[in-house]
């Protein structure tokens, strides 16, 4: 966390310096050397968009709020708090992104955040999970595993030389696995199920070389359609890019992610949250 958040303010104060420097004052530079600088930072169209294929890869640094229960033989679940409960702490995610770009207006995207906690922790309350009970006292270890996949669709509405507009239509894999293990019952949930979701994007050039993204997707099913169950997604993205070339960009970003499900009587509250580092290749 604190080598992440070290680089993330590091990056963000050479960004600025660097454009700083090139929008100086031409008492400070050679007039034409200050010109073509900035001719290079203001003029043309934005770099990185001239690509077939991208890749990325980073680390998100969320702060999660993991809230669950899992009803079995009748008996009611507990909604056992991650952090308060099992004694979850902040933990850094690899997270991956592919884009296939066979038109202009035209996206196929693929992603995926393999995130995971494990920890051990004595329990300060009596908890019931999977029908089970664990006493005050108990040390139980626990995982949490939630993959991620996004798959999408994106059409750009609006595309132009310094930006654009466009329209998401997504499915959502998402998987989930719980894990409570002591020294008398080891017990463990999964649920998983593609989800909808649809959603936009706009991406705005203040120079050629510094895209700013924002992505919102959702989807929601309220539990008067199916009585007995509802699920709602909610994911947010709002990054920045700097492009070193056509090939090569870094991107600063903040992600949240919210999902909360009833299925039967087994139900979560799952929000992840924070800021994340990544690279970019493209070609």
């Amino acid at each position: 966390m604190e080598r992440l958040s070290h680089t993330i303010i590091l990056a963000l104060v050479t960004i600025t310096v660097s454009v700083s420097f090139a929008a100086a004052p031409a008492q400070a530079q050679q007039p034409e050397y200050l010109w073509s600088i900035e001719e290079s930072l203001w003029n043309g169209s934005g770099v990185g968009e001239d690509y077939t294929i991208e890749l990325t890869g980073g680390l998100w640094d969320p702060t999660p709020v993991l809230v669950a229960s899992s009803e079995q033989f009748g008996i009611l679940g507990t909604h056992i708090n991650f952090g308060d409960d099992l004694g979850l702490t902040r933990t850094q995610h690899p997270e991956f992104r592919a884009t296939f770009k066979p038109g202009r207006k035209h996206k196929l995207r693929v992603s995926v955040v393999p995130i995971q906690y494990s920890q051990q922790h004595v329990l300060e309350r009596r908890i019931v999970f999977q029908g089970v009970a664990y006493d005050i006292g108990v040390p139980v270890a626990s995982t949490f595993r939630w993959d991620a996949w996004r798959f999408a669709y994106e059409y750009d509405v609006v595309s132009r030389d310094r930006g654009y507009f466009g329209l998401i239509l997504e499915a959502k894999y998402t998987k989930l696995q719980t894990e409570l293990t002591s020294a008398v019952a080891e017990e463990f949930v999964r649920a998983q199920a593609p989800i909808p979701a649809l959603g936009g994007i706009m991406r705005v050039y203040p120079t050629r070389f510094t895209p700013i993204t924002a992505e919102f997707t959702a989807f929601k099913l309220p539990e008067s359609v199916v009585f007995g169950y509802r699920a709602q997604y909610i994911d947010f993205d709002l990054y920045g890019t700097v492009n070193f070339s056509r090939m090569f960009g870094v991107n600063i970003g903040y992600r949240s992610m919210d999902f909360s499900y009833l299925i039967d009587r087994d139900t979560a509250d799952l929000k992840l949250a924070g800021v994340y580092l990544s690279g970019t290749f493209r070609y």
